[in-house]
């Protein structure tokens, strides 16, 4: 099991995965560990610890599985020639490629991901869809197995991901002991969608689009069917949902939906009831309202509330 890490690395990208395999290998998984830089230094984590490597990534001539985890700046800076390279080098080698979090743009970067179903951390899939538009990404999907290639979602899915590679190696039972040992989820409930800001979309560039959107943001509970958002654009209801569908991604009711999901969250977590939520945020009726929070959240709210308010147990 081949790690490539680099400065500025995800330290829980590396230190999660890599505990479930050692962890794995205690309980009699045939598991080697190796870390391996670029240039063959130690390289400085995102907590700022330094982590001492074994070689460099041109060492390797074959492994099992190579691990790409991720870092802060993948998304957003340049990427190294000399970890494009390393990362290139390393996709050459493995029987099985896996990356965690955002080490997924590595793997873009080197043209791994074309072709093939793909996610990343929910705050970058949309960019990850622009940068690599030949990639199928998935935005809502903890880990994602395509032909060998193994992406996941941020940070701590690196242990799912884990968790089913093991499986995977040796079956259910290992896994299932791994997890009771390391106390996380053998499969945990729901996809990443129940993390993210689900408002993190364009702002559209057409002033009708512009207009509904901040119309719909300021008042959720007003009237919002097609012809009323259509009035609000100043278009027709068919031309409003070819904008929305072209700037946004989604279609007016569907943007709607997610607004009014995300005051509801908000206003849940702040300790107001299901019913008073209801009404706050837009919904007709608290049935209205969990089968939105089911469908875009996979968990009703009264489940939402009771995983995310507080960390406290009674």
């Amino acid at each position: 099991m081949v790690f490539l890490v680099f400065d500025g690395i995800k330290h829980l990208d590396v230190a999660g995965p890599a505990e479930v395999f050692a962890e794995a290998a205690r309980g009699g998984a045939a598991y080697e560990l190796r870390y391996v830089s670029p240039d063959g230094r130690a390289v400085e984590t995102s907590i700022g610890a330094r982590l001492e490597v074994g070689g460099a990534a041109s060492d390797i001539r074959h492994a099992h599985t190579v691990i790409i985890p991720g870092g802060d700046a993948l998304p957003s800076a340049p990427i190294p020639q000399a970890l494009r390279d390393a990362t290139r080098m390393l996709v050459g080698t493995g029987d099985r490629i896996a990356s965690i979090c955002t080490g997924a743009f590595l793997l873009a970067s080197v043209g791994a991901l074309d072709g093939r179903r793909a996610t990343t951390h929910w705050a970058h899939t949309a960019l990850l869809a622009r940068i690599c538009p030949t990639a199928d990404v998935l935005p809502d999907a903890l880990f994602v197995q395509d032909r060998g290639l193994h992406t996941s979602a941020g940070v701590s899915s690196g242990i799912d991901l884990a968790l089913a590679l093991i499986e995977a190696d040796h079956g259910a039972d290992l896994a299932r002991r791994v997890a009771q040992q390391l106390v996380v989820y053998m499969q945990r409930p729901g996809g990443q969608s129940q993390f993210s800001a689900l408002l993190d979309v364009s702002r559209g560039t057409r002033d009708s689009v512009r207009r509904v959107i901040e119309a719909v943001s300021a008042h959720p509970a007003a009237p919002s069917s097609a012809a009323d958002l259509a009035r609000i654009a100043g278009v027709s209801t068919r031309h409003l949902t070819r904008l929305f569908l072209a700037e946004i991604g989604m279609t007016p009711a569907k943007y709607v939906e997610q607004v009014r999901v995300e005051i509801a969250k908000a206003l849940l977590l702040r300790g107001e009831t299901v019913a008073k939520t209801t009404v706050r945020a837009g919904f007709q009726n608290p049935e209205t309202m969990r089968r939105a929070f089911v469908g875009l959240l996979g968990m009703p709210p009264s489940v939402y509330r009771q995983r995310f308010a507080t960390t406290v147990r009674d």
